[in-house]
């Protein structure tokens, strides 16, 4: 696992906090990447079709159904828990670091009439308490690299998931070749321009998944998939001016938006992996 010290709590908050109007302009109401099938270009009118199918393709894997409680661990501005109530028919429970991004989730939610499906807390992903077996679905989409302490995080989540339970995540991981030139580099600027604390393999989220009691049903390599997000990206910044604006407002999301040729080039390099992972919880008979 690559770490670095440079990267604080506050600093992955205060990101957010002013980063989500960029990640809005620029992006969209889905804050993660998109999800490309192999024969499709990457077009700007693909883009938002793009990201719903990476949130749809996680809840067929994850066998998400009306009759789930869900909760979204880093929901962001509410996007894929919007859209798994509005489509799938759950009960959402969202949890963001920043209040900025809870407001915006909630307000969304009132206006698309799901409020009654949908919860949003301004809480710390690595201090929110939940009771056991509360949830049947633990959803994290590109959240857990912000963790400070990942296994702990996970064994945590494992306890909220009911018998049956299925944890869904979608992680950027470490390369598993760490013996490729330029790999700790790679990883470390991305960790410092995207406020990531640690980036870990897909064999530690593995372990840790295993660790704490759960089975692995799904586990895919989705890199060249969504890597186009960040060709997509550059366009628009090109076009809009948008780096303009994060000078005057604040020069850590300019380093935001510089970062996307290095999280382009990890991907690139293998320095980087973009994958998900689905593991359940065993039932009462599987555990006798």
């Amino acid at each position: 696992m690559i770490a670095v010290d440079s990267v604080k709590k506050d600093s992955i908050r205060s990101h957010y906090q002013l980063g989500t109007l960029f990640y809005r302009l620029l992006w969209g109401p889905h804050i993660h990447h998109g999800l490309w099938s192999d024969n499709e270009t990457a077009n700007e009118t693909s883009a938002y079709q793009a990201q719903c199918q990476l949130t749809d393709t996680l809840a067929d894997l994850a066998e998400v159904t009306s009759a789930d409680r869900v909760v979204d661990i880093g929901c962001g501005m509410g996007g894929s828990a919007i859209r798994l109530a509005r489509l799938r028919g759950c009960d959402v429970t969202g949890v963001t670091l920043s209040s900025v991004q809870r407001h915006w989730a909630a307000f969304s939610s009132r206006i698309k009439r799901l409020a009654g499906r949908t919860r949003f807390l301004a809480d710390d992903a690595e201090g929110v308490v939940f009771q056991r077996n509360s949830f049947d679905v633990v959803w994290s989409v590109e959240c857990t690299e912000h963790l400070f302490d990942k296994p702990q995080f996970i064994d945590r989540a494992a306890r909220w998931l009911r018998p049956g339970g299925r944890m869904a995540i979608c992680v950027w991981f470490e390369g598993e070749d760490t013996s490729r030139s330029g790999h700790r580099r790679q990883c470390e600027e991305v960790c410092e321009r995207f406020v990531c604390p640690s980036l870990a393999t897909r064999a530690d989220y593995v372990n840790w998944m295993i660790h704490s009691g759960l089975q692995i049903r799904h586990n895919v390599d989705w890199t060249d998939r969504v890597a186009r997000t960040w060709e997509i990206c550059k366009r628009r910044v090109r076009r809009s001016g948008v780096r303009h604006l994060a000078r005057v407002l604040d020069r850590e999301q300019v380093d935001f938006i510089d970062g996307f040729d290095a999280l382009l080039g990890a991907y690139q390099s293998g320095a980087m992996q973009y994958g998900a992972i689905v593991a359940e919880k065993p039932s009462v008979a599987d555990a006798a």
